[in-house]
């Protein structure tokens, strides 16, 4: 499998962003992924804001320059991310990890893994 990590432009984000929501996320609710959110920088250290977190979407929106990771039960925002990174199908289990660079410098990486009903057992530790 080839992979390459590229920069979106800006002006592709919210276009990009709602295309892998549709291809990857939904529209059947069994489609969900599965991610895990850090953020990581010298200041702060590496810090995990979710862990193998049922994904239901991913959007942004220009208008107030915001990311939003729609997860079950909490959403998670990146406010004016000023670089925002891809690199689809890394490994086979998982779609895409994204790497989104704050203006403060942090880079917050979403992980993001096929979640079916079986992966999301697998993933909570439920089989062996």
């Amino acid at each position: 499998m080839t992979t390459t990590t590229r920069q979106l432009p800006a002006h592709e984000w919210r276009t990009y962003f709602d295309a892998f929501t549709r291809k990857h996320l939904r529209p059947q609710a069994e489609s969900a992924g599965i991610v895990t959110i850090q953020a990581v920088s010298l200041r702060i250290g590496d810090q995990v804001f979710a862990e193998n977190a049922r994904l239901l979407g991913i959007s942004y929106d220009p208008h107030g320059k915001a990311l939003e990771v729609q997860l079950e039960g909490d959403d998670h925002m990146v406010f004016t991310p000023s670089e925002v990174w891809v690199l689809e199908g890394d490994r086979d289990d998982v779609i895409a990890t994204f790497e989104l660079v704050r203006p403060d410098g942090i880079k917050e990486i979403l992980h993001v893994r096929g979640g079916g009903p079986m992966e999301r057992v697998r993933a909570a530790g439920g089989f062996r």
